[in-house]
């Protein structure tokens, strides 16, 4: 069987940004038999997140992400329909995700790595496994309960960077849903600041591209800031830990204005940023969502009762076609996105 698959063509190197021409789309032949244990999966969606940045290095500095390896194919999220089965646990027309999906048309996987999928749990959106009630939703709903301490009626603020962005514009709207009195995002274009506040509930969204934002952040947090959902680091992060309350919390996404630098993972603070955070004894730590597994199921079924409820809005940037998931890649490393990029490789 002839299917298309995506390759790591070069790497952009440690400093490097990348670009689409890091990905190469090439045909490959596939064995046409399905072993015992195996199931033949027609991929539908592909998930294109900012942690793959470290995965076209050779070192990640992560023990946790595998570096993708150059002329092989990429991997990542992905949801597909099983066309034929030779597992127990699954059926021709079941409709099946895996954090390991390989950007290619059809697949022949082991059973033992795929989840099968309730559409009726999204309102039908599959896509939104990978999203909003997927991995995406997940870390913002685990890392708020986890490392945030919200607690309902303490009237606690919550700033979130990249808060357009796909885990940062649900970790806002969950904020808020755990208890939050009031919260405040941070994007780079006035239309992201418009659509967190009108269409996403956040009280308030700074454009850090204008204007001075710590004095905006002393405008909209008049009490100091509790909680901080740290997507970006940098200069950015800098700024809204010198407004930070005692006793107050980081919550530590992700640092993809670090991304392109080779730096430690979490990059370390400024002298004079990490004497705030000591002497106001704010935590700071990074957490993975693969530490609480035992709270997956659980958490999944919460998020999918908020989207039913109309109580979490979900947005998607999708993009047609697998050849077109290096540029898609390109954009989202770019910050164009609003929400959760998707490739839909299906057509």
């Amino acid at each position: 069987m002839i299917i298309q698959r995506v390759v790591l063509n070069s790497r952009p190197g440690k400093n490097g940004v990348p670009v689409a021409e890091n990905f190469q789309l090439e045909q490959r032949t596939i064995a046409d038999t399905v072993q015992a244990g195996q199931v033949r999966v027609k991929t539908l969606y592909l998930s294109v997140d900012p942690y793959m940045r470290c995965r076209m290095n050779e070192d990640t500095g992560s023990d946790y992400l595998r570096p993708w390896q150059l002329s092989e194919v990429a991997d990542g999220g992905g949801i597909g329909v099983v066309e034929e089965s030779k597992h127990d646990n699954f059926t021709k027309g079941d409709f099946v995700t895996s954090f390991t999906w390989p950007w290619q048309t059809v697949a022949i996987l082991d059973g033992s790595l795929l989840q099968k999928l309730v559409p009726q749990l999204v309102n039908g959106r599959l896509s939104y496994f990978l999203g909003a009630a997927g991995i995406t939703g997940l870390t913002a709903l685990l890392g708020i309960r986890e490392k945030g301490h919200v607690a309902a009626g303490a009237n606690q603020t919550m700033v979130v960077s990249g808060a357009a962005g796909a885990c940062g514009s649900l970790a806002g709207q969950i904020g808020r849903l755990e208890g939050c009195s009031r919260v405040v995002g941070i994007a780079g274009t006035d239309e992201k600041c418009s659509i967190l506040v009108q269409e996403m509930g956040f009280d308030a969204a700074i454009n850090y591209k204008k204007g001075d934002v710590a004095k905006r952040l002393r405008e909209l947090c008049p009490n100091g800031v509790d909680v901080y959902f740290d997507n970006v680091g940098g200069d950015i992060s800098d700024t809204v830990i010198s407004q930070m309350n005692q006793n107050s919390h980081i919550i530590l996404c992700g640092q993809i204005s670090q991304y392109n630098k080779d730096v430690p993972y979490p990059p370390p603070l400024p002298p004079d940023i990490e004497k705030i955070q000591k002497e106001r004894n704010i935590t700071r730590e990074r957490f993975l969502v693969l530490n609480y597994m035992d709270k997956q199921e659980a958490s999944v079924l919460q998020l999918c009762q908020w989207i039913q409820e109309g109580k979490l809005k979900v947005r998607e940037t999708v993009v047609e076609g697998l050849e077109n998931i290096g540029a898609a890649f390109q954009s989202m490393m770019s910050g164009g996105n609003i929400g959760k990029q998707i490739v839909s490789v299906s057509k």
